[in-house]
């Protein structure tokens, strides 16, 4: 067996290096599933933001009476809703509704017979909402589509991510790292994932300590107790290990 490897820049594909096409096909399917689930939520907020649109265009302010208010207990009010039941007039007709959500905060303050302000919409006068509960509401409703638009860049950024860090783990030590014979410190570690062992090489006389990343069940490229390893450029202390069969597939190998 003999190496014939060429100088840097070597010509690499991310196609060539093992393991690396079914990350990036995980990385894919992932990405689809999470556009899938924000495409869903998307759909759902937004129907739910053009209904609280609707409603807030259409409703118009009335006065109201409190009959009666239901208030959580007292230690958990805190950030809490209440809720109301109020005496109400509109379009000439008289309406008594129970159920109506308002902070806890607010409704205590509330006895019976005080006045409320109430958003009442003309096409379903009996379901009205207190109006500062719902303004609020409106309020955060509002930024719904942001944050989709929010999710849909993290996925997509987070995608770009993988690609960026798999092109430079995987592809750049094998295009542009110096390539070099380690020695480990130990056995060579068996597994059945990917594992990292201490290993050194000699530089002009120096020695060089790094980790070494090598493949499960692949016989390294050796030199007696030595094995060839390409150091990531970016990260000098690490080193990738090159296995028979990745330099095989790279044409190193003759």
């Amino acid at each position: 067996m003999q190496l014939a490897i060429p100088h840097a820049p070597r010509q690499v594909r991310l196609t060539q290096v093992p393991g690396a096409v079914g990350r990036v096909v995980r990385g894919v399917l992932l990405g689809l599933v999470a556009v899938a689930f924000l495409g869903t939520g998307a759909g759902w907020a937004g129907r739910y933001f053009v209904e609280e649109q609707g409603f807030a265009a259409r409703a118009e302010e009335v006065e109201g009476l409190v009959v009666a208010s239901r208030l959580p207990p007292l230690d958990a009010r805190d950030g809490a809703e209440a809720t109301l039941e109020v005496l109400y007039t509109f379009a000439e007709a008289e309406h008594s509704v129970s159920g109506i959500r308002t902070f806890a905060e607010y409704a205590e303050g509330l006895g019976r017979g005080a006045r409320v302000t109430l958003l009442v919409d003309p096409a379903m006068p009996d379901r009205p909402r207190e109006a500062g509960f719902a303004r609020s509401r409106a309020m955060r409703v509002g930024l719904l589509p942001w944050g989709i638009g929010l999710g849909v860049l993290v996925a997509v950024g987070y995608f770009a991510w993988e690609m960026r860090r798999l092109w430079r783990s995987e592809v750049e030590p094998l295009r542009l790292g110096a390539l070099v014979w380690l020695t480990p410190d130990g056995p060579l570690p068996e597994a059945r994932s990917e594992v990292s062992f201490p290993a050194h090489y000699f530089r002009q006389d120096v020695k060089h300590a790094v980790r070494a990343r090598v493949r499960p069940g692949r016989a390294p490229v050796r030199n007696g107790e030595k094995v060839l390893a390409a150091v990531v450029p970016r990260q000098p202390g690490w080193a990738r290990v090159i296995d028979q069969d990745l330099a095989g597939v790279l044409g190193w190998l003759r």
